[in-house]
């Protein structure tokens, strides 16, 4: 096992909404080569996002050299994913990609600042791979219940915080506090898009 794969942050399973919404970035340290973090509204950070959704359109919308875009889709939103000649491989998958199909994707979460003001967040691929169904339907699966801890995590850093005898015992939860200064939507919302992708296997199940 290399030095890189020793350090490799962990790739935490986030849903499009979330993800999308994770538009404040930060490092822990001054050091040029510190990792850069995206801070998820639960209360947690990704300096890795895995992703897995229907890529629904490719597109090359690169000037000069091929830049590819790509548009993944789970059951609450969209995931774009950008690869040019620094992530060849994913770049080729892209290409290469027939849309429907059901795709895996590793990736660092990139924001940009267009001129209007507002933030997009997006997804730089280290890889992108072809799946099938099921494993979607497990990270849909998975990946709810990687919301649902974040969420318990927060609300209870929450209650504890604003209890007047919680004192000593308020548990530490800092990117619970960063995700409070910054965002503005209630953390209850991410309850909602976790019922709602769960609820959409079962409907995809009852129609099959």
């Amino acid at each position: 096992m290399s030095q890189a794969d020793l350090t490799r942050e962990v790739a935490r399973r986030v849903f499009a909404s979330e993800f999308n919404d994770a538009t404040y970035t930060f490092k822990e340290s001054d050091d040029e080569r510190a990792p850069n973090y995206a801070l998820l509204p639960t209360g947690d950070r990704a300096n890795r996002v895995f992703a897995v959704g229907t890529l629904t359109e490719t597109e090359d919308v690169g000037d000069e050299s091929e830049y590819w875009r790509g548009r993944v889709v789970d059951p609450t939103g969209t995931f774009f994913a950008y690869a040019g000649q620094y992530q060849p491989e994913a770049a080729a998958i892209l290409r290469d990609a027939e849309p429907p199909e059901y795709v895996a994707v590793v990736g660092k979460p990139r924001t940009y600042e267009p001129d209007d003001g507002s933030i997009t967040v997006s997804l730089r691929p280290e890889s992108i791979t072809i799946v099938d169904e099921a494993i979607r339907d497990r990270w849909v699966v998975e990946t709810a219940t990687r919301t649902l801890d974040r969420i318990e995590a927060y609300q209870e850093w929450e209650s504890t915080r604003e209890d007047p005898d919680g004192g000593s015992t308020a548990p530490t939860n800092e990117y619970a506090q960063l995700a409070r200064e910054h965002y503005d939507s209630p953390v209850e919302n991410y309850r909602q898009d976790v019922i709602q992708a769960v609820e959409s296997l079962d409907e995809l199940e009852a129609t099959a």
